[in-house]
């Protein structure tokens, strides 16, 4: 189909397909409220006459069976093309179910399938379909996990450190007296010069938040994400407003709509805003959380999944940089034929790939279907 041709009729949506894949972890992970020994993947094909679009997200396999019983069913017949469009009728296909949670990130995964179908139509990258802003992605390394040994933790962020990536994130808050132990190692491994972020995951009260913003100070601590429980905006802004200037509160990886981050922007909570494309509505809904930031010249930074946010987060205008989550990082390497690789702390769109440039593995994902 030519571009003219694509661009004066309807490309019909013909069918949905969706799998759903488990992967266990490389050992036993934590954070500061959760463990976990397996990530689940929900992949998902949108067809239209010739052409397949991909996309997936992070979340439980009901997930997929939502999409199979129910989105399915609003997405066939409809134009592929018309993004927004699609976008519109699965948002009111789930109105009785609620807006958040597994209903959005399975908005999420289709979403993204939709917009790499287009790229593909028209025989270009997403980034530029979307308009590149960009064409370089800055990235952070973060894991640094609480069930790591302390050699574990730093032998990680060193070695993301040396290969050019120069901020790196851990995680903290499973056991508070321990914190700043383990801070202090991964200064000392990663060196004088580059960054270092942590993660709470909500594990503080307010009066532990506030204490370790103070403690982490001589660390030079810069990022300190959800300090607090990731709904509790005062205390949010309270831990923004004591943090001294050289550190960033930053929140907002679950968000699922454009409502959630305006009432964070609202009351003041952050210094960096944070989204997550296969939880806020795709790509659809990244870009307008990235046209709320610039409302309040709020930087954006993407939560997890890399490879799936490269190319939208190459068009986000306030976007600072991707994190590169060493469970996903790993996940995507396995899964996808044309994943980027770093290069002095930053990833590349793949401008000679139309839609976003990923491919399942078909053989290799198999063993890990469920």
């Amino acid at each position: 189909m030519s571009v003219a041709t694509a661009v004066q009729c309807e490309l019909p949506i013909d069918n949905v397909d969706v799998r759903a894949f488990k992967i266990p972890t490389d050992g036993h992970e934590s954070d500061g409220t959760l463990e976990w020994d397996s990530t689940t993947l929900v992949y998902v094909e949108v067809r239209a006459e010739a052409y397949v679009g991909i996309g997936f997200t992070y979340a439980d396999v009901s997930t997929a069976k939502l999409i199979e019983t129910l989105l399915r069913d609003v997405l066939v017949g409809q134009d592929a093309l018309q993004t927004a469009l699609c976008w519109s009728a699965m948002v009111a296909g789930i109105r009785n179910l609620g807006r958040d949670g597994i209903t959005s990130m399975a908005i999420s995964a289709l979403d993204v399938a939709l917009w790499d179908l287009k790229g593909k139509v028209f025989g270009v990258p997403v980034c530029t379909l979307m308009g590149a802003a960009r064409e370089r992605v800055p990235i952070y390394g973060s894991g640094g996990f609480t069930s790591y040994t302390i050699e574990r933790l730093c032998a990680q962020l060193q070695g993301w450190v040396t290969d050019g990536i120069p901020r790196v994130k851990m995680k903290i808050g499973r056991e508070p007296g321990k914190d700043l132990e383990r801070i202090a190692a991964a200064r000392k491994a990663i060196g004088e010069d580059a960054q270092l972020f942590v993660d709470a995951n909500g594990a503080y009260s307010r009066k532990q938040a506030l204490e370790m913003a103070r403690d982490m100070t001589a660390e030079r601590v810069s990022w300190y994400e959800e300090p607090v429980y990731h709904q509790d905006f005062e205390g949010l802004s309270i831990v923004r407003q004591a943090a001294p200037a050289s550190m960033e509160v930053a929140s907002g990886e679950y968000g699922y709509g454009l409502y959630h981050f305006g009432r964070m922007l609202e009351a003041k909570t952050v210094d960096v805003l944070q989204a997550d494309a296969s939880r806020c509505g795709g790509f659809s809904g990244l870009l307008a959380v990235d046209g709320l930031a610039q409302t309040k010249m709020i930087p954006l930074s993407t939560h997890c999944a890399p490879h799936l946010h490269l190319h939208v987060a190459a068009a986000c205008k306030q976007l600072r940089h991707m994190e590169y989550f060493f469970d996903h990082v790993r996940i995507e390497r396995m899964f996808f034929d044309g994943v980027a690789e770093p290069q002095d702390g930053a990833l590349a769109c793949d401008l000679s790939r139309p839609g976003i440039g990923l491919e399942l593995k078909r053989a290799d994902a198999e063993r890990y279907a469920l």
